[in-house]
């Protein structure tokens, strides 16, 4: 599994190489443009807390759930999943490994949207080392989630279409500040991975974070990132042997 899961990785990075300036341009040009224009909204406390940590999460959003699907959708349209059912590796090395490559590029997005919204927002830097905690268990999360829409689409346009519609939850249930949000949209918020990478991150921006509660957020995305890539693994069995 090691050995297989290294080879995938790095075949995956040097094929995603070529798209990374775009890639990392229009993920963290997106979320810094949201934080502007919340500015003009939001002034401070805990509404600036959670555009800042949603907007950084998004980036992560953005290549798991968007690009990934579009990218399983496509493999298999084409056929790419014969070429990979032809190699010694076993299903979930090709589902992580490919995982791993796509969310690597969100690593500087990521932490130049948390810098410029917490300069943006007056808020504290010191604990932005809360990202090396959220970004991988937020991207095993969501990536395991976009895996499985692009494997599971029966054709590559509902993929693509199933990717876009997450990226778009992630947006609009992750920035936006929860207590302006009605009932119904709070509960469907509970039920995005991506919400409890954001409250762990907008928690830490507290004078003295519990770290308990942040801990049990992040604890959660953990949880949901082996079930949604363990789906994954499985979703892509069943469309390599169809």
């Amino acid at each position: 599994m090691g050995p297989a899961l290294a080879a995938v990785y790095r075949a995956q990075l040097s094929r995603a190489r070529v798209a990374r300036i775009p890639l990392l341009f229009v993920a963290t040009f997106q979320s810094v443009g949201i934080m502007i224009l919340m500015r003009g909204v939001v002034d401070g406390g805990d509404e600036a807390r959670a555009v800042v940590a949603g907007s950084s999460v998004l980036v992560v959003a953005f290549v798991a759930l968007n690009l990934l699907a579009q990218y399983f959708g496509r493999l298999r349209a084409d056929g790419g999943l014969d070429h990979y059912a032809t190699l010694p590796v076993p299903p979930a090395s090709v589902v992580l490994g490919t995982a791993a490559a796509y969310a690597s590029f969100t690593v500087p997005g990521t932490a130049v949207t948390a810098v410029f919204g917490c300069l943006l927002f007056g808020l504290p830097l010191g604990h932005l080392w809360i990202l090396a905690a959220v970004i991988p268990l937020c991207g095993a999360a969501l990536s395991g989630l976009g895996a499985a829409l692009g494997l599971l689409a029966p054709r590559q346009e509902l993929a693509t279409l199933f990717g876009q519609l997450g990226m778009s939850a992630a947006l609009l249930l992750g920035v936006l500040p929860a207590g302006r949000m009605p009932a119904p949209i709070a509960w469907a918020r509970d039920l995005l991975p991506s919400t409890y990478g954001v409250e762990a991150f907008a928690r830490s921006f507290d004078a003295r974070p519990d770290w308990a509660l942040v801990g049990l957020d992040l604890g959660v995305c953990a949880a949901v990132g082996v079930v949604s890539l363990a789906v994954a693994a499985w979703a892509y069995r069943r469309a390599a042997v169809r």
